[in-house]
């Protein structure tokens, strides 16, 4: 599914690049919540975040928002599980009826977590899950 990308976000993903050398493959600007989320790379995420958190940092001090990084995934599944990270996340099953629904299996001691404070998590997974998989939502069980 093409993503299209605003003048701001490609220069935020530019600005991504050179502060931690991997390159951005979305940038979701989350205005509600004054965050920017990235999508990077499987397999980038140590790379991306860097040692303690460094290169998260450095972007987040020269954007003055907080930054959320997200690792792709080859399958919606995958995706929506890593979006909703650090939650323990034990599988996720995708539903295509009317409408294509992810449900993700949290951990209960995880589910504050995955939802996240004010619900911001998990709106910012099921942006970006309709964004790359064209799933219409996700329900925690």
């Amino acid at each position: 599914m093409p993503i299209t990308l605003s003048d701001e976000a490609r220069r935020y993903i530019a600005l991504f690049d050179e502060e931690t050398d991997v390159p951005a493959i979305d940038c979701l600007v989350d205005d509600d919540f004054d965050r920017i989320a990235f999508v990077v790379p499987t397999g980038t995420m140590g790379q991306a975040i860097g040692p303690g958190g460094k290169h998260v940092r450095r972007v987040e001090s020269a954007l003055g928002r907080d930054v959320t990084v997200i690792e792709n995934a080859d399958t919606a599944e995958d995706f929506v599980a890593n979006a909703l990270a650090p939650a323990a996340v034990y599988n996720v099953t995708i539903s295509e009826n009317d409408t294509t629904v992810a449900y993700a299996e949290v951990d209960a001691d995880d589910r504050g977590v995955a939802i996240g404070k004010d619900g911001r998590r998990i709106a910012l997974a099921r942006r970006l899950a309709k964004r790359h998989f064209d799933i219409d939502g996700i329900e925690l069980t």
